[in-house]
């Protein structure tokens, strides 16, 4: 293994600036990578906070309520009626209760715990409405069980959860291929550079591969230092990714955005970590695999 290292000092010595550019060209398209499957994490788990565009949610009446329609809390009866309402109705794809326990611990998780615990809590679950949770089977057909919903006993208000959360997925979505748009044409032009690489690092090298052929050398110990070096380059690339998606997620989201839009659910470490996963299985196979296919053709192996 001496002479693999040796060779593979000399050849990252000779082409350090291709080495570089292929570093950083990695270390931008994976994350660029790393941003969107975070972006798409923080879709889901906002979808799971409030809902998605193909939600309505039906809120019932509750002691105290603001509707002068309702005069008290829904009795059990007119949960009954309202939910064979919603069960019948062709256009309701499925749907789920959130009993006011439910609709508590949410609040505590969006909110904080300190503020709802002792003896002078700002609101406890009892203050809460209980919701039911409509899945539509199409977005655009929604009339028919707004409409036959709306008019029951017991019904407080229907939120169109198009109209809440909407704008937030259309941002989300456009942040999201946007980031994955532009790794793709990253990841391109890293496999182009690791291409030239490979191809000015076998000119350099032709006399002594020319000489290890005369003696015997296997063509496996002839590609290693190749591989060595797309080893090297992509750990490199992947460390830097690891690096920036971490400051992202510590002064963006956990420093920043969340402090600010306390409201919402946001993503966190476990979503980072996976990330990571990702782009560090992705970061070698864009090195090693061009680089096995490659090698074939400059050094006729």
């Amino acid at each position: 293994m001496r002479y693999t290292f040796t060779e593979l000092g000399q050849g990252l010595r000779r082409n350090l600036s291709m080495h570089v550019a292929v570093v950083l060209t990695l270390f931008v398209s994976l994350t660029m990578v790393g941003m969107g499957l975070l972006l798409n994490a923080q879709r889901v788990t906002t979808t799971e906070a409030i809902g998605s565009e193909l939600e309505i949610t039906v809120w019932l009446c509750r002691t105290n309520d603001d509707n002068p329609a309702c005069s008290s809390e829904a009795t059990k009866a007119q949960k009954d009626a309202i939910l064979q309402v919603v069960d019948e109705n062709p256009e309701v794809a499925s749907y789920r209760i959130e009993t006011k326990e439910q609709a508590f611990e949410k609040v505590k998780e969006q909110y904080g715990a300190d503020q709802f615990e002792g003896p002078n809590p700002i609101i406890t679950a009892d203050a809460l409405p209980e919701s039911i949770w409509i899945t539509l089977k199409n977005a655009k057909q929604f009339e028919g069980i707004t409409s036959a919903v709306s008019g029951l006993d017991g019904v407080s208000k229907i939120t169109d959860q198009r109209e809440l959360v909407g704008k937030i997925f259309r941002v989300l979505d456009v942040l999201k291929w946007s980031s994955l748009g532009v790794a793709a044409a990253l990841i391109v032009t890293a496999l182009l550079l690791v291409g030239n690489t490979i191809r000015l690092a076998a000119m350099a090298r032709r006399r002594e591969i020319g000489i290890m052929r005369l003696v015997g050398a296997s063509n496996f110990y002839i590609l290693l230092p190749f591989l060595f070096e797309a080893l090297v380059t992509a750990a490199i690339g992947a460390a830097l990714t690891a690096g920036a998606l971490a400051a992202f997620m510590h002064f963006g989201v956990t420093e920043g955005i969340d402090k600010q839009l306390a409201f919402l659910e946001w993503i966190g470490w476990p979503e980072y970590r996976t990330a990571v996963f990702w782009t560090s299985l992705l970061a070698p196979a864009l090195t090693v695999l061009p680089t096995l296919v490659l090698t074939r053709k400059y050094l006729k192996v």
